[in-house]
């Protein structure tokens, strides 16, 4: 066979458009669940889901700007990072501009797998890394909560990622690299109150996505778990929570703070840890307990230098 330039044009051609195909295949957003599913039969427990809520610091970032009331979830705030700046989008009931035609199920997908109703990838700026761990009986209850909430009209400005991230299927494959479905990254021992306290810091409160440094491609460093370092935004440092620097603290410190604010040394944390101490204030205090337990069993990793 005799390679003329219009057939090798042709074989390039058809094999630049396989291997488009086959990108497009491997990186496609695939929901794990689908409507009609068991699983989340019944209505969900709203006085449960408002806790669960709490513990997972929605308001934080879905608040919106500019307003006292944390249940108004219009979205809009800006977090800035090495990858563009993303604004956390409308959750509340809004039909419209908001959550309000979701589907326990589509929430369920976007917790559990970073994928929207429209099938298409979120950024992992929305911490479904660490909330693909939640069970199912709390994202149902979160759900029920969810909807008593205000409704909000207006949607958030959009995302500005950088170049590499404005096309959605590159985040497919960021996630074939880097994430894994329904898998937690707790480490269980048996115990009850130190495994409570492993969903909770692990899945529900995601205290890793903070507390830890990320590679290039902007995941966490497994190493660096829990060890602090330089915030997401890039602006200050996030302290270390393991027993590197927490080694004098006891569980009642680490409860007490969770409850107030105040740290054993007399001070009180700032930042947008105040924001979490506004949340973790209204769990029950076994949960606090509990989160303590765990924190208390991280073995010392030190802090990772700039």
């Amino acid at each position: 066979m005799t390679w003329t330039p219009w057939k090798i044009a042709l074989v390039t051609i058809l094999c630049a458009g396989a291997s488009a195909t086959a990108g497009r295949f491997i990186s496609a957003a695939r929901p794990p669940f689908s409507e009609g599913d068991r699983q989340f039969d019944g209505v969900g427990d709203v006085v449960h889901g408002q806790l669960i809520f709490a513990a997972g610091d929605c308001a934080s970032c879905h608040a919106t700007p500019g307003q006292s009331d944390r249940r108004r979830l219009g979205g809009g705030m800006a977090l800035a990072s090495p990858f563009g700046t993303f604004r956390p989008p409308n959750i509340s009931p809004d039909p419209l501009d908001g959550i309000g035609r979701w589907t326990v199920v589509d929430l369920a997908n976007a917790l559990v797998s970073g994928v929207s109703p429209q099938h298409e990838h979120y950024y992992p700026a929305f911490p479904y890394t660490s909330f693909t761990g939640l069970a199912v009986p709390d994202i149902r209850d979160l759900y029920a909560y969810l909807m008593t909430l205000p409704k909000v009209s207006g949607r958030a400005p959009p995302h500005d990622p950088s170049i590499l991230f404005r096309i959605r299927g590159f985040v497919g494959f960021w996630k074939l690299l880097f994430f894994r479905e329904g898998q937690s990254a707790a480490q269980l021992s048996g115990e009850p109150v130190h495994d409570r306290g492993a969903y909770l810091v692990e899945s529900v409160s995601h205290c890793a996505e903070c507390h830890s440094s990320r590679n290039v491609f902007g995941a966490i460093k497994s190493d660096t778990r829990f060890a602090g370092g330089v915030d997401p935004q890039g602006t200050g440092f996030v302290p270390n929570i393991t027993q590197q620097d927490l080694g004098k603290w006891t569980e009642h410190d680490i409860a007490t703070m969770l409850k107030t604010g105040d740290t054993p040394d007399h001070g009180r944390v700032g930042s947008s840890m105040a924001d979490v101490v506004t949340n973790t204030a209204m769990l029950p205090e076994s949960d606090r307990e509990a989160i303590a337990r765990y924190i208390k069993a991280l073995a010392p990793i030190p802090t990772p230098r700039p």
